[in-house]
């Protein structure tokens, strides 16, 4: 661990910690430009991988909702659906590897602290993945604003994956084709499209009260 005398002064770290004093400017050295490190670094080993399957084990017996996302490379708008991912008790979220931020300093920021909670799982294929989702028992719902239906009328009674696209672009049409349903979110006319963050967290909402109601 390495620290301003000040930043450790307030801590009680423990006497196995090894410590070094530095300054702000030799912990900005240490650290990527992106991540703020408010008088603190500490090295530490990378969050551990998770595979599809295995998280899909992991929920069997429950009705947490999953969260896929396609090809949302924004950091900000990511750690942002952790963050309504944890704060919902998301089961985790999909992505896909080559289409999606790395865990950075920005994303870990925006996540305030779902980064280390919720699961994340990258795959090769999305539209595998989708396929892997159904036959787990998931009804794969995906928010776009051209459905016809809202997201309330097609929420039914099974387990939910909500599959959102990128903000602009929207969902590819492969993984539209890999939905059980569209939806969309009865917004304004006047307003185009919602973050989609916040689209994730109004769904996310939608699946909690739902699953309250039962």
């Amino acid at each position: 661990m390495w620290g301003t005398r000040e930043a450790l002064a307030a801590l009680n770290v423990p006497a196995i910690i090894p410590v070094t004093f530095a300054d702000s400017a030799d912990l900005g050295r240490l650290v990527p430009s992106d991540a703020p490190h408010q008088g603190l670094v500490i090295e530490v080993d990378p969050l551990p991988d998770m595979w599809l399957g295995d998280l899909l084990d992991e929920g069997r017996d429950d009705r947490r909702p999953l969260i896929v996302l396609d090809q949302v490379t924004d950091p900000h708008n990511v750690g942002a659906v952790l963050r309504s991912a944890a704060a919902f008790d998301a089961l985790g979220i999909i992505t896909q590897d080559r289409h999606s931020p790395p865990e950075s300093g920005a994303l870990a920021r925006s996540a305030s602290g779902a980064l280390e909670q919720v699961p994340w799982v990258r795959v090769v294929n999305l539209a595998r993945a989708l396929d892997e989702i159904a036959e787990a028992g998931f009804w794969r719902i995906g928010l776009t604003g051209h459905a016809t239906q809202t997201l309330s009328e097609t929420i039914g009674t099974a387990r939910i994956a909500l599959v959102l696209g990128a903000e602009g672009e929207g969902m590819r049409a492969n993984t539209e084709t890999h939905c059980d349903q569209l939806a969309k979110l009865p917004i304004s006319p006047k307003v185009e499209s919602l973050n989609i963050s916040n689209a994730a967290a109004i769904g996310l909402y939608a699946v909690a009260t739902r699953n309250l109601g039962e």
